[in-house]
């Protein structure tokens, strides 16, 4: 194994080579793209991102159309949301979310028809502010899962944190999961036009397009389409997970390493999804906000995985039923990928901005009673950051906040590799979640 140390100050951090193989299950990988079609109803959440909810803009009552505002961030680290349908606010509503958390929602009736609102035109964009007002408007945050706000992701102080490299993250390293996939195939001018907008607009040099090896067919397309760019490297990675974690896909395109409590711009990087910048692409174009999105519909208890743009809003339970999934005999229903994705215990719940994947599974697990750590050290060997997984489970059981601190637990990143590894079924990961709410207690 080998492994690099960074310390500066509060910066710090342990990268390492480790990372583990998982069954890619990509089944979807040559299904294009298929619109669903307007469904009766959107239950549109005002929390759709990582950071504040938005105040509602409309009321009971009112008839808005496609691409309209109907949500304001008054907060930086927000992004307005829109209506994906044509219809009438017949309620604001409390919904919860899967993370426990209640947050006002707008349900529009559509009226199937689609109007687009007079609202939706292409930004006019000539400087650098403009182009983040723009991204800011189109109420786009990370397409990748995370769902962090994409124009404070941009506004870095070029003086204070000049940027020389964007990362394109294209990895796609958990399985079943193949919307991004299918960006980088469907919609590749997009992807090219949407990074050099990013590239002009911010004055990054160097771009690193990173795709994963087992998407053979996407690594020779770009290579192709990037071959008289110099300031494009085609970046292909391994297939092993977690390739697509920020810290590690940094690591992976430019040896860099990001330390405890630092973004990747302290290390002039910015990292932007595939789907993102296509996006961004696309936006600038047409002025249409992010209403929509592809979304893989997979897993065990679906009849006919596929790849589906579905408007913001739509229920998991009808998105399901269009790949013939059966939601009734459903064990476990997951948006995003099994790795990394949540739990949802309402099938009525809405498809968000940062679902990009829908999984239902209906066969019962083979599951292993939990036993006591027998220290076979498989737990620090899978964590691509060198953590101690089980040392932090003990703890924090003893709710040992300074040696939690000592551990490192706020570098985690949740990928869930070192409960997939265990032979004695902790539920390390959870419990490294759990410790990081302790500290901040």
């Amino acid at each position: 194994m080998i492994s690099l140390k960074f310390s500066d100050g509060k910066a710090w951090c342990i990268m390492a080579v480790n990372k583990i193989k998982l069954p890619h299950l990509k089944r979807t990988k040559n299904s294009e793209t298929i619109d669903i079609p307007v469904p009766e109803k959107v239950v549109i959440s005002m929390s759709q991102h990582m950071g504040a909810p938005c105040r509602v803009l409309v009321n009971a009552g009112d008839w808005v159309k496609a691409g309209q505002k109907i949500g304001e961030g008054d907060s930086f680290l927000s992004c307005p949301v829109h209506s994906s349908v044509s219809g009438k606010v017949t309620e604001i509503t409390d919904i919860l979310r899967a993370d426990g958390k209640y947050t006002k929602a707008v349900v529009i009736a559509s009226d199937g028809l689609q109007i687009v609102s007079e609202s939706v035109t292409p930004p006019k964009v000539t400087n650098r502010e403009e182009f983040i007002e723009a991204v800011k408007e189109s109420g786009l945050c990370g397409l990748g899962g995370a769902g962090f706000p994409t124009h404070v992701k941009l506004s870095f102080d070029k003086d204070k944190t000049p940027v020389d490299s964007l990362i394109i993250n294209a990895a796609e390293c958990e399985p079943y999961i193949t919307s991004d996939y299918r960006e980088l195939m469907e919609n590749s001018e997009d992807v090219l036009d949407g990074i050099k907008k990013v590239q002009q607009y911010l004055g990054i040099k160097n771009v690193y397009i990173c795709i994963e090896d087992n998407k053979a067919e996407a690594v020779k397309l770009f290579e192709k389409l990037t071959s008289s760019d110099s300031s494009v490297k085609i970046v292909k990675l391994k297939s092993l997970y977690p390739q697509g974690a920020e810290k590690v896909v940094i690591y992976s395109a430019t040896r860099r390493i990001v330390g405890e409590g630092e973004l990747p711009v302290n290390r002039g990087v910015i990292v932007l999804n595939v789907t993102t910048v296509g996006f961004i692409s696309r936006y600038l174009k047409t002025g249409m906000p992010l209403v929509s999105r592809r979304i893989t519909v997979d897993g065990d208890g679906v009849r006919t995985p596929c790849n589906v743009r579905v408007p913001i809003g739509i229920s998991i339970r009808k998105l399901a039923e269009f790949a013939d999934g059966n939601i009734e005999a459903a064990r476990k229903i997951i948006l995003g990928g099994p790795m990394m994705g949540t739990a949802v215990y309402d099938p009525d719940a809405p498809v968000c901005k940062t679902n990009n994947a829908v999984l239902v599974f209906i066969k019962e697990a083979q599951e292993q009673p939990m036993t006591n750590c027998i220290r076979c050290a498989r737990c620090i060997n899978a964590c691509p950051i060198n953590l101690m997984p089980a040392k932090i489970e003990k703890a924090y059981k003893a709710k040992d906040i300074s040696a939690l601190v000592k551990l490192k637990v706020n570098l985690c990143m949740n990928c869930g590799s070192c409960s997939y590894v265990c032979p004695a079924k902790r539920e390390l990961a959870h419990t490294n979640q759990l410790a990081k709410e302790l500290i901040t207690k």
